[in-house]
């Protein structure tokens, strides 16, 4: 039984574009764990105003639309305070390259201690599982969401989503280590895989 008393801080992001490429963000949830279970009353949750229209794409996906969203602040305006939340706390994201990605571009002076990737942890946790999407997930481990806010595609529903399903799945892993060593993609911030020694004196 994962001790998750011993979690360094952690934060369940997610993140919403406009559908541009790169995307710009129109919405970013953060959802805190403390003591195993998601802290919705210290969540962090953000509409912004993209400088590009949405896409009517990413609006099918996630029901934002320009006109939803003019009267909320722009990114410039909202920068410090998701910086200043995130702050160099561990992040958890479901294709966890896929928003720090975009957090990164946005936040280029911001780094976290480390990532998390559900969808990484999920094909090791569940090797032999149906196919690792978030939905597929979310049915096949019957984590409950009756009060999970918004709906699907929204960043706090999918942030209060990916939560349910991390602190699920960290009960297959006997500590904090265990968990990290399997569900931090290579190359990303906490990635400790062993690198090549350094050449010696002879």
């Amino acid at each position: 039984m994962n001790d998750f008393t011993t979690w360094p801080p952690l934060f369940v992001v997610d993140v919403e574009g406009n559908g541009a490429n790169p995307p710009d963000l129109v919405e970013v949830a953060a959802l805190p764990i403390r003591d195993g279970q998601p802290d919705s009353t210290t969540a962090g949750h953000w509409l912004i105003q993209p400088p590009n229209p949405v896409t009517p794409f990413a609006a099918r996906v996630h029901g934002l639309t320009t006109q939803q969203l003019a009267d909320h602040p722009r990114w410039e305006t909202v920068a410090p305070q998701v910086h200043g939340l995130l702050s160099e706390a561990w992040i958890c994201a479901h294709n966890a390259h896929v928003d720090y990605r975009v957090l990164s571009r946005h936040l280029p002076d911001w780094r976290p201690a480390g990532v998390i990737d559900t969808l990484r942890l999920a094909r090791a946790t569940y090797p032999d599982g149906p196919r690792h999407t978030l939905d597929a997930l979310i049915t096949h481990t019957g984590i409950d969401l009756t009060h999970a806010p918004a709906q699907r595609h929204r960043a706090t529903y999918d942030a209060y989503a990916t939560a349910h399903l991390l602190l699920t799945m960290a009960t297959h892993y006997d500590d904090w280590d265990a968990l990290r060593a399997t569900a931090v993609p290579p190359g990303l911030p906490g990635d400790r895989q062993p690198t090549e020694d350094a050449p010696g004196l002879w």
